[in-house]
């Protein structure tokens, strides 16, 4: 009984992304209508990328998808920046004042994305700053880098002090031991919140319809817009890309695992 109920709840999750996949080689212009196996969407997204790279067509999908790319890196570079040194900060001092900062920073994880993304929204037209991609950037930092301080302080808490203090008595400077002892030995968790940000980041809707600017929209936005007027098989196209990229990368992941592990 216990497989059986492991056996429904993986086709639960799956059985979707296997009918995506399969209805991206529908000939049918219509996204939930099979009309036959046909490549012509592949074919259709790899003329619109390369129109779009060389500067021959505007693709508005492609553009959204660059977008987001883009976003989600930016984010991600900023997120490990303040999550790593805010997780430093705190378990180097414990004077009060920062635990005031640690729950401050714990509100994003937690408050309702509507509210996020309106109360962001508030403040960029109180300081009058124009919506674009600098809104969206600095909005999604400020939920996404409390997810690196978290994984990198779970990391901290094993931290041996003695590695801080042999690097010190070796002649190294606070900053230099930082930087040659304490973030090697932190790397593991800050590549996990790291993937964690951009994920999060790329993947991100709610807060990113309230911050966004004519030219910046990302791909979730595209195709909630996209689906409101009726889904393109397109869609299912890019889906799938995203899908095998991401299988392509957990993969090389699992490779360079075994490969440090031995």
């Amino acid at each position: 009984m216990l497989g059986g109920f492991t056996a429904l709840v993986i086709a639960f999750l799956y059985l979707p992304i296997v009918v995506l996949v399969v209805y991206s080689f529908n000939a049918s212009d219509m996204a939930l209508v099979w009309e036959g196996l046909s490549f012509r969407w592949y074919a259709e997204l790899y003329e619109e990328t390369r129109a779009h790279l060389a500067d021959e067509r505007r693709s508005s999908l492609i553009a959204a998808l660059w977008n987001s790319t883009e976003i989600a890196a930016a984010t991600t570079a900023l997120s490990i920046a303040l999550g790593t040194s805010s997780a430093w900060l705190l378990h180097r001092h414990k004077a009060r004042w920062l635990r005031a900062v640690r729950i401050a920073a714990y509100v994003p994880m937690i408050l309702p994305e509507i509210l996020l993304g309106i109360s962001l929204l508030v403040l960029f037209k109180t300081v009058r700053l124009d919506l674009g991609f600098l809104t969206v950037i600095l909005a999604h930092t400020t939920f996404c880098f409390p997810f690196v301080m978290v994984t990198v302080q779970s990391r901290l808490a094993g931290l041996d002090p003695s590695l801080e203090e042999a690097a010190q008595d070796l002649g190294a400077t606070p900053t230099r031991a930082f930087f040659s002892v304490i973030v090697p030995y932190l790397l593991p968790a800050i590549i996990a919140g790291g993937l964690l940000s951009f994920t999060l980041s790329f993947d991100e809707l709610v807060v990113t319809y309230f911050t966004r600017g004519p030219t910046s929209e990302t791909l979730p936005v595209k195709v909630y817009g996209m689906a409101r007027v009726g889904l393109s098989p397109a869609l299912n196209t890019i889906s799938t890309v995203l899908i095998v990229l991401t299988a392509m990368m957990v993969a090389l992941a699992e490779a360079l695992k075994k490969v440090y592990t031995k």
